[in-house]
């Protein structure tokens, strides 16, 4: 079976900071590390964890929608019930395939050079980041959140499609 891992470091708020309460998305130094091959990226990591917990369900095809560890998620877009969130930001940052096949998940890089991961493997790989950048955001302050409806909702609507995602697939 393959390998792969995701971390980040120096995470931060957009002004550098380790606390700012008016800040919603947390930036970092991703490294995702797939086969033999590591990707390293100045990136959102709070955009990457998302993006992570919905690849436990759905496929994510390359350059197709978002990137997996994307340079910036500076809009939130809610689905009506708040329970499912689009992110934009640039088309800069580093992506790859995450296609499931049964019991595993197959990682292709845009080289073509695949990686198989056992699912629970991957999934707990998954939850180790996204609890990790949780953690984060819990060891600052409360969030401000923003006066206007469309990015307050936004922000409600990220926080409930993390939770229903990571609660989704217990591992």
């Amino acid at each position: 079976m393959g390998f792969f891992s995701i971390n980040a470091t120096d995470l931060k708020w957009i002004n550098g900071s380790k606390d700012d309460p008016k800040d919603l998305c947390l930036h970092g130094h991703a490294i995702a590390v797939i086969g033999n091959r590591k990707l390293e990226y100045d990136a959102t990591i709070s955009a990457t964890a998302l993006y992570l917990l919905k690849s436990l369900t759905e496929d994510h095809i390359i350059y197709k929608d978002n990137q997996m560890l994307p340079c910036c998620g500076f809009s939130y877009i809610p689905n009506e019930k708040l329970d499912n969130v689009t992110i934009l930001g640039s088309p800069n940052g580093i992506d790859w395939s995450i296609i499931h096949d049964g019991e595993t998940v197959v990682l292709e890089l845009e080289d073509g050079t695949k990686e198989t991961v056992s699912i629970e493997e991957y999934t707990a790989e998954v939850f180790r980041f996204a609890d990790m950048v949780e953690d984060f955001y819990c060891s600052c302050s409360p969030k401000i959140l923003p006066e206007d409806k469309f990015e307050r909702d936004g922000y409600i609507a990220f926080w409930n499609e993390w939770h229903r995602r990571r609660r989704q697939r217990m591992a």
